[in-house]
């Protein structure tokens, strides 16, 4: 190894979420060593769930941290290692094996990389997103919710986890209001018909065709109010900037003293490209899918990906465990190829460092 290099690793996992979790215990039990590294968002987004509902296996549910915290431990059980740190960047060196660069100046060489880094919570870009949240404005009602209680509540959004963030929020809410900025939702129907209910209860009020577009407040108190927009035929924002409609919009103030957004994810894919990697118009990871095996193979040869950095569609804690299970026996056959071939990388270890 050279010197600035911590560790060689036969395989190192991107993100400690349900998806990377998986991978590792297969990693482990197949005995390829593999290192997963927790980034910035320790546990991926399943962390952010009270009870998971409809993962296999636990008839009476699961909150999302004991599944996450169960399943490190079964990792570990095995053999595989996890650290804390961001991976900043990975390159494939060419020797074939890969070069990672964690955000603190660490760097280890491992001959496979799986990414399941995850997806992120988007954001809007509205004037005072920046200034108030956490004080006010979240991305996760699951972690936030309680600290509003007896609130009027703003939730944006119009698919499944808006509809589940809103449902949610009634536990504490005097009402939640969701604004959407068309007149049909995206979400489930299971969701649908759960809102709808808390609809005809008076829990939940919608605001369809309609979009914020500023947040009042100061952090020392919250949120104050919210100034939104609204037309008949939607996208309200849209038609602002349309000097044929732009009279047709109602903007207006509104107030509330939460609000959370649940508009979509961003996949954490930055750290990969420098790899040679494809990504989609979204920026999610591209892998080769089809019917056999090596469905999570890249194109960049012994890098796979797993989970919500490559499913923007399904996004479920079950198919993102089925992916990372993939990708561990994908990334197995790599290895075993590569080790029969004799074309590992053998990293140099020195004796102080084998030493330690």
């Amino acid at each position: 190894m050279t010197d600035d290099t911590v560790d060689h690793r036969r395989l190192i996992i991107a993100g400690t979420g349900i998806s990377g979790l998986t991978a590792g215990i297969y990693a482990a039990r197949s005995n390829n060593d593999p290192l997963i590294v927790e980034g910035d968002e320790p546990g991926g987004q399943l962390t952010l769930t009270t009870d998971v509902e409809n993962y296999p296996g636990f008839p009476e549910g699961i909150s999302g941290p004991d599944l996450i915290n169960n399943m490190k431990e079964q990792a570990t059980k095995f053999g595989a290692d996890t650290r804390n740190g961001v991976i900043e960047d990975v390159s494939k060196e060419p020797a074939g094996h890969f070069r990672v660069e964690f955000s603190d100046g660490d760097v280890y060489t491992a001959d496979a990389v799986i990414a399941a880094s995850g997806a992120s919570a988007r954001t809007l870009g509205v004037p005072g997103e920046d200034e108030l949240m956490g004080y006010g404005l979240s991305t996760c009602a699951t972690c936030d919710g309680a600290f509003f209680r007896g609130e009027d509540m703003l939730v944006v959004g119009g698919g499944d986890a808006a509809m589940e963030e809103a449902n949610f929020l009634t536990k504490f809410a005097d009402t939640v209001y969701i604004a959407h900025r068309r007149e049909e939702f995206r979400a489930e129907d299971v969701w649908i018909d759960r809102t709808m209910e808390k609809v005809d209860d008076g829990e939940i009020e919608l605001l369809l065709n309609t979009e914020l577009t500023e947040i009042h407040g100061t952090p020392e108190d919250g949120v104050d109010h919210v100034t939104l927009v609204e037309h008949p035929d939607g996208h309200p924002k849209e038609k602002m900037e349309d000097s044929a409609t732009a009279g047709e919009v109602e903007e207006y103030d509104f107030d509330v003293g939460a609000v959370f957004f649940a508009i979509g994810h961003t996949p954490n894919t930055e750290f990969l490209e420098g790899t040679g990697v494809e990504f989609d118009d979204d920026g999610y990871l591209l892998t080769e899918g089809g019917r056999g095996g090596n469905q999570t193979d890249t194109g960049v040869d012994g890098l796979f990906g797993a989970g919500d950095v490559v499913d923007f569609h399904y996004q479920q804690a079950v198919t993102a465990a089925g992916m990372g299970c993939q990708a561990a026996l994908d990334a197995d056959e790599y290895l075993t190829e590569r080790e029969r071939a004799d074309e590992l990388y053998e990293a140099e270890v020195d004796a102080a460092t084998a030493d330690d």
